[in-house]
């Protein structure tokens, strides 16, 4: 396949949609607004061990999201291995001896201290096939009777843990083809392990776990997440070998049409793909054409793992996506941090996704779509304020007026050979500007904002800066108090005047004293 700019994807898409809207797009798009929520495949299993676990205990933990914004529950029931019992893929279990020891061979190349949260993972789901209780058709059944749609989001290519070839998280066909693997001649990082789709027998055996969820659960929606791990062809083939992705897509469409007839309901089909239109198209993912192509009804762009990108390009996804009727979805990982190799480990909280949300929201997302943000365990540091998350962040007007950080990030997935980049950390000092983009939102109206910056090095002479706001000087307010999520530097503010900070885009420009570096940057509206 020859190699197109982006500009050229958008045209086509944008053209070819509106002469012939295809037949699969019949049904109409959901409304705007609201929250998706990704439940990961062991997380329930892991913190609810040793309970008592019947089936109505088991249905009631959809409970919680009813009367939310939470519009689309996404349960997730794969890795390498499934936590229900696969007729063909390996169960979480294959290999598991309940009466034995915790270094039984299953478990016995994880480390100590990891074995407990492996076996009670592996014990729960084990324990519920045993009584007969499959989770994921009762809370399919539970979520459409408190009215939300129920989908199965299937991970496409984990490698969760494949430094350790014998990892009771792996599939015996994944350890016995290694020849199938993306990059058999190195191991560089966990993706270089991840399956090449290339291959005709990655390909069934992935359509096989597919077919099998479409017979056995009775979902509104099937998600493909190709961002587990992201990375599906050989490098340097993915443009060449992107075809094959896309037909694999369609056939997945042909199987949910051909069973939404026999049940007189349409399946919806989504698909999780990187931020940026350029990377997904140079990793195989032609999102573009699964959308104009009708394969596909809802697009949920969004980073990998290591950071929130609140800056992601909802626009370009616009155009591309002009004239079908797929919804498109803005991602937020749990984590958030301000550039790579940023050492503080910390979640984003309710006013930084606050944040996030009114600004994809503003740019034109249909929803927001909270990835690892789940009950406990992986969950948000301030976990007090998740029902106010779940009630707030899918809808521009439950936003209104609360408080919000829109803090600076960035985009964690490239493609092999895409330069990477990043705006912070930026070295400033005298005798030079420099600049920083943030992305706000919709204008606040009769609110105080102020711009946070931490710095290191400088320290002395801060007060002198000049902090300009689109072209505004704004003045210094001094030392800030430490903030979570925040910098481990020093955070300095500088108040915004009333009408200074506009709708979206908002430049941040600096001219220092002497030579320091920002590490951490924000727009505070309060």
């Amino acid at each position: 396949m020859a190699r197109r700019d982006l500009a050229k994807v958008a045209a086509a898409a944008a053209a070819v949609a509106l002469m012939n809207e295809p037949e699969a797009e019949a049904a109409a798009k959901p409304a705007p607004g609201g929250l998706c929520l990704n439940e990961d495949d062991s997380h329930y299993f892991g913190t609810r061990a040793g309970q008592k676990l019947d089936a109505e205990t088991v249905a009631s933990w959809v409970d919680q999201y009813a009367d939310t914004q939470v519009r689309e529950l996404m349960l997730c029931p794969n890795c390498m291995r499934t936590s229900y019992g696969s007729k063909v893929w390996d169960p979480i279990w294959r290999g598991y001896d309940p009466a034995g020891p915790d270094d039984q061979p299953l478990l016995a190349s994880t480390p100590a201290d990891g074995r407990k949260g492996a076996r009670d993972w592996i014990h729960t789901a084990w324990k519920l096939n045993q009584d007969g209780i499959d989770p994921y058709a009762l809370w399919i059944a539970r979520a459409r009777k408190r009215g939300m749609a129920p989908w199965i989001t299937m991970r496409m290519n984990d490698v969760h843990c494949v430094d350790d070839e014998r990892s009771y998280i792996h599939s015996e066909f994944w350890r016995s083809r290694p020849e199938l693997r993306r990059v058999p001649y190195r191991f560089g990082e966990w993706v270089d392990r991840a399956f090449d789709y290339g291959h005709k027998e990655v390909r069934d055996y992935h359509l096989a776990l597919v077919r099998e969820l479409i017979d056995r659960y009775d979902f509104d929606g099937l998600e493909l997440d190709w961002m587990r791990f992201g990375f599906h062809l050989r490098p340097g083939r993915e443009l060449e070998d992107a075809p094959l992705l896309t037909e694999f897509t369609a056939t997945v469409r042909k199987w949910l049409d051909a069973k939404g007839r026999r049940t007189g309901r349409r399946i919806r089909l989504g698909a999780r793909v990187p931020s940026r239109p350029q990377t997904a198209l140079n990793l195989g993912l032609d999102a573009a054409e699964w959308a104009r192509r009708g394969l596909v009804d809802m697009l949920v762009i969004t980073p990998f793992w290591a950071s929130c990108e609140t800056d992601m390009p909802v626009e370009v996804w616009r155009a591309l996506l002009r004239g079908t009727r797929v919804t498109l979805a803005a991602g937020l990982e749990i984590l958030l941090r301000p550039y790579p190799g940023y050492g503080v480990n910390q979640t984003n909280s309710l006013e930084t996704v606050r944040g996030a949300a009114a600004s994809l929201l503003d740019r034109g997302a249909d929803r927001i779509y909270l990835f690892n943000y789940m009950d406990s365990q992986t969950a948000m540091d301030d976990l007090a304020n998740y029902p106010a998350l779940l009630r707030e962040c899918g809808d521009l007007a439950t936003l209104t007026g609360k408080p919000r950080r829109h803090v600076v990030t960035y985009a964690d997935t490239w493609a092999p050979g895409e330069p990477h980049g990043s705006a912070l950390p930026l070295e400033v000092g005298p005798g030079r500007w420099a600049a920083l983009r943030i992305e706000t939102g919709p204008k606040p109206q009769g609110h105080a904002a102020e711009v946070a910056l931490g710095i290191e090095g400088g320290a002395a002479g801060i007060a002198q800066w000049q902090v300009r706001l689109n072209g505004a000087r704004l003045e210094h307010a001094g030392p800030l108090p430490a903030r979570k999520p925040g910098p481990a530097a020093p955070l300095h503010g500088w108040r915004v005047p009333a009408d200074v900070l506009q709708r979206g885009h908002n430049l941040v420009e600096v001219q220092a004293t002497e030579a320091g570096r920002i590490a951490w940057a924000e727009v505070a509206v309060s």
